[in-house]
C-alpha cells in the first residue's frame, strides 16, 4: 500500500474517532499516549470505506489467495465489507468468498462453528489488530483443520510494539511472533510509522508528538 494511501488510512480513522490521542490504560496495563478502537467504525459509510483500505492492502501486498475468514467477532464484518470492496474494485475486481466462525456450535440446522463459504484454498485472515495472537492461532487450526492453507493476516493497524514487562520486554512484536511462529506474513493498512507520519506533518496533532515518540521509543519495534 502507497504511503499516501496509509496516512490517509490513519486520517480517517482519526476523523472517525478510532484513532485518539491523549492517555489510556491498555490491555496490557500500559499507559499509551494513543488508542486504536476498530469497533467505532460502526456506520454504513465508515465500514464501507474501512473496507475499500482493506482490500486495497490485500491487492497491493500482491500475495495470492482464494477466500477470506473473519474470526468472531471483530472479523465478521471485516470480512464481508472487505469482500464487497473486492468485488466492486474499479482495477481488480473479485469475487471472494468469506466464511467466519461462531464462538459457540449451532446445535440445530446446519450447525457447527462455521458459516459462509467452504473452507478451502489459500485463506487470508482478517482482523483488526494483533495482541496476544489468540485469534490467529484459533483461526489457523480452524482453517487447518478444514484442509485449507492459512495464506496471510489482514489488520487494520500494527502497533509495532514489543509485550511483557518493562523490564522484560519481548524480543519481538505480536506481528513479528506471527509471522515466526507460523510462516506467512502479516499485512497491515497501516502502522505505528504512519501514525508518527500524520504527527510529524499535521500541526493538529503536534502536542501528541513528543508522548507517542517517547512510548515508541520505550515499547517500540524499528520498522
Amino acid at each position: 500500500m502507497s504511503s499516501q494511501n496509509r496516512l490517509d488510512f490513519v486520517r480517517f480513522a482519526s476523523q472517525e474517532g478510532v484513532l485518539r490521542f491523549g492517555e489510556f490504560k491498555v490491555k496490557s496495563g500500559r499507559i499509551s499516549p494513543y488508542f486504536f478502537n476498530a469497533g467505532l467504525f460502526n456506520s454504513g459509510r465508515s465500514v464501507g470505506t474501512l473496507g475499500q483500505f482493506y482490500a486495497q492492502a490485500l491487492l497491493d501486498s500482491s500475495h495470492d489467495f482464494d477466500m477470506l475468514f473473519g474470526p468472531a467477532y471483530k472479523g465478521i464484518p471485516l470480512a464481508a465489507a472487505t469482500t464487497i470492496a473486492l468485488a466492486n474494485h474499479d482495477a481488480d475486481a473479485r469475487d471472494v468468498p468469506f466464511a467466519f466462525n461462531r464462538k459457540e456450535a449451532k446445535a440445530h440446522g446446519e450447525g457447527g462453528t462455521l458459516v459462509g463459504a467452504p473452507l478451502q484454498g489459500r485463506v487470508v485472515i482478517i482482523d483488526d489488530v494483533i495482541t496476544a495472537g489468540t485469534s490467529v492461532r484459533e483461526s489457523v487450526e480452524i482453517i487447518r483443520a478444514a484442509g485449507a492453507t492459512p495464506a496471510a493476516v489482514l489488520i487494520a493497524l500494527d502497533r509495532m510494539e514489543r509485550a511483557g514487562a518493562d523490564d522484560a520486554l519481548s524480543a519481538h512484536s505480536a506481528v513479528q511472533d506471527v509471522q515466526q511462529k507460523y510462516g506467512m506474513p502479516v499485512i497491515s493498512i497501516a502502522s505505528l510509522d504512519d501514525i508518527m507520519q500524520l504527527l510529524d506533518e499535521d500541526a493538529t496533532f503536534a502536542q501528541y508528538q513528543s508522548a507517542v515518540s517517547a512510548y515508541r521509543d520505550r515499547y517500540g519495534i524499528k520498522g
